[in-house]
């Protein structure tokens, strides 16, 4: 992507990544933002369930990424990708028709896999199709994905507004259509065959899982993506819990932390073009997440507009953070992966998070909520710590690389 690049990029693939990205981060949008609410209110399962149902899809989505990643490098992305897009349209619609416990836990799961699949097969496309500036291009990608994500939440916001099952069921309904019509887009990209090679022995054929290097850049940045629960968990329950700003300030952080990635995203990944520069950015961004987190505890008692500009502050040094982090992780897990293996390395490198997502509340909560200010600074200071390795164990991964290629069987 040049500077001087129009909203979307020049027909080609990129275009078709855009569009697909784009109508899946609506869908996503959506999913997100109405999932809890609908079941809740509208079908009438507790929260309590809801939550169970929750964890069992992040406990699927870590199994699930790994095995298709694998796939996708055995049979090519595309199918994966156009299955993926179809299972998550369908597991959508499927909310439709839960009415007990039980068969929410069918469709939760399976909607959050696919959703997963998706994600991670369009990482993979990109790194195949994109050979130039392709740092640019993933953060065009990620900031088109929270444009999506955006414009998903507002469709949604409606229906959380009206409190009405039709508006729900309209909103769910949008949210399968943007995926399921993206699936047609899918044609339009260039043909993707298999990129494994056939391995001599079991132990090759995941040879990611002997990669210590990288499985431990894989723990660092899911440790350094605890940011994004403190964005959506620990941020909002401090407002409420230990100042007295204004519960409108809740949306208005989320906004700042949309806007400032949107158009910042692209910027901030320039210069991130190898794996060494990638875990530089990562010790930046731990660096960002302790100095945020030291701000944001420091609004603990605070009143009104000062509480406001305090929170802010601390969510826009979290934001920059989280530009860093991005484009490093990015970066580090392409650039460290095997060509043969992308698939693969990419899909376990994705655990990270999703780790994040399964134990980071629970741990915020305890942190920033319960120890309250010098939990703020434990968080921060674990953050930075997984900052400090991260281009350690980059050098280490760098100088093992060529142990861990496939090689073709004799």
């Amino acid at each position: 992507m040049s500077r001087s690049s129009a909203v979307l990029p020049p027909v080609g693939p990129q275009r078709v990544l855009t569009l697909i990205t784009a109508a899946s981060a609506v869908f996503s949008g959506i999913y997100l933002s109405t999932v809890v609410l609908y079941f809740t209110r509208i079908v009438h399962i507790s929260p309590m369930q809801v939550g169970v149902g929750l964890s069992i899809a992040g406990a699927v989505c870590i199994i699930v990424s790994v095995l298709v990643g694998k796939l996708s490098d055995r049979r090519g992305p595309l199918g994966v990708l156009r299955v993926s897009l179809i299972l998550a349209g369908c597991g959508t619609l499927g909310f439709l028709t839960v009415g007990d416990f039980a068969l929410y836990l069918v469709v939760i799961p399976a909607t959050a896999a696919a959703q997963t699949c998706v994600q991670l097969m369009i990482s993979t496309i990109v790194t195949r199709v994109v050979t130039e500036r392709a740092n640019e291009f993933r953060a065009y990608i990620r900031s088109v994905l929270n444009v999506g994500i955006a414009i998903g939440i507002g469709l949604s916001a409606v229906a959380v507004q009206w409190d009405s099952a039709d508006f729900y069921h309209v909103a769910i309904v949008i949210g399968a259509g943007c995926v399921c019509g993206s699936a047609l887009l899918v044609g339009r990209l260039p043909a993707l065959g298999p990129v494994a090679v056939e391995a001599e022995s079991g132990a090759e054929r995941w040879a990611v899982l002997r990669d210590r290097p990288y499985l431990a850049l894989t723990l660092l940045d899911g440790v350094l993506s605890l940011q994004y629960r403190i964005q959506s968990v620990a941020i909002p329950l401090w407002i409420i819990e230990a100042t007295t700003a204004p519960r409108w300030s809740i949306a208005a952080i989320d906004m700042l932390n949309i806007f400032i990635v949107v158009f910042f995203q692209v910027r901030a990944s320039r210069r991130i073009d190898n794996a060494r520069s990638g875990g530089v950015a990562l010790r930046k961004a731990g660096w960002a997440f302790l100095l945020a987190c030291l701000v944001l505890a420091a609004a603990h008692g605070q009143r009104g507009w000062i509480a406001v500009l305090i929170l802010a502050t601390g969510a826009t040094i979290l934001s920059i953070g989280e530009l860093w982090q991005t484009a490093g992780g990015f970066e580090v897990s392409n650039a460290l992966a095997p060509p043969e293996a992308i698939g693969q390395y990419l899909g376990v490198f994705g655990t990270g998070l999703r780790l994040a997502d399964a134990l980071g509340p629970a741990l915020l909560t305890w942190l920033c909520i319960g120890i309250g200010v010098l939990g703020w600074s434990v968080a921060g200071l674990i953050l930075l710590a997984a900052g400090l390795l991260a281009p350690i164990v980059v050098a280490r991964a760098e100088s093992r690389r060529d142990r861990y290629a496939l090689v073709p069987a004799g």
